[in-house]
């Protein structure tokens, strides 16, 4: 199988190394760095170098391809649009073009849910994005699910946030040791291990999945009890809140029932790396 990886940033090339260690699958990689393309190399049998926007080069690189996985990543919030749903709706011009290409796979976000004030969502759940950002990630949702045909699979995995090698947990939050925080620690969060990334989008890959499915361990933690875990797996002070009202635009609690249903099974359950 000829699968085209589109964005080979933190997901993407992890993506790419698990696929080309399989003697079956040959990976087209694509960064929009010209200075990637060595490491890149590494992990894929092609690699390609342009912006999502460019149609003839996505044309060229999809060209007999078998397979999609649209990895991207938004450099900053000022590129969303560009990163995202440019990307996406230059990939469904094209597709049109490129019969071959039988399924596209991509890592959306749990943001889209938008504040449930820590409700319970699953896949059935309306997003209701807060910001535009999040309005914009789910319209990108929305491109790529329209171009779904009888021909042509779309998959969507929203993810929590990713944690792994090089994105410990303690890195993002360790700063906040021993300070006060706004709220009352109680808001929800969803977190997905980078390994289980990878064993999701290649699950996805090789049994044929369609339509949106959530992509999160099965241990929502709230912000506090997380906090709490981190400070004492690293010997830190504690975090402590103000009481204040919480003012987190993404306060859900995502339910990941349906992609095990279909079989996928964790390898990160619960969060155990802190």
């Amino acid at each position: 199988m000829k699968v085209a990886i589109v964005g080979c940033g933190y997901i993407g090339t992890r993506v790419a190394k698990n696929l080309r260690s399989k003697s079956d699958y040959t990976v087209t990689a694509t960064t929009t760095t010209v200075s990637r393309v060595a490491e890149l190399e590494g992990v894929a049998q092609r690699v390609a170098v342009f912006k999502g926007n460019d149609k003839e080069a996505m044309t060229a690189v999809l060209h007999e391809q078998d397979a999609v996985m649209l990895c991207v990543g938004a450099p900053n919030s000022r590129t969303y649009q560009e990163s995202y749903l440019d990307t996406a709706t230059t990939l469904v011009s094209v597709l049109k073009e490129i019969p071959t290409v039988k399924q596209v796979i991509y890592t959306g976000t749990y943001s889209v849910y938008g504040d449930r004030k820590g409700e319970l969502v699953n896949e059935d759940s309306p997003v209701a994005p807060a910001n535009q950002n999040s309005e914009i990630l789910a319209e990108t949702e929305r491109v790529l699910l329209a171009a779904s045909s009888p021909n042509l699979k779309v998959c969507i995995l929203r993810l929590g946030g990713i944690y792994g090698p090089e994105r410990e947990l303690v890195k993002f939050f360790g700063s906040w040791a021993g300070s006060t925080r706004p709220g009352r620690g109680e808001d929800a969060t969803n977190w997905v291990h980078l390994d289980d990334i990878v064993g999701g989008l290649t699950f996805g890959l090789e049994n044929g999945l369609q339509g949106v499915y959530n992509l999160v361990g099965d241990v929502s933690l709230s912000i506090g009890e997380l906090l709490d875990r981190i400070c004492e797996a690293n010997n830190l002070p504690k975090v402590s809140w103000d009481g204040s009202p919480s003012v987190r635009p993404y306060n859900a609690r995502m339910s990941n029932l349906k992609i095990q249903a279909a079989g996928y099974q964790f390898v990160h359950p619960e969060m155990r790396e802190f």
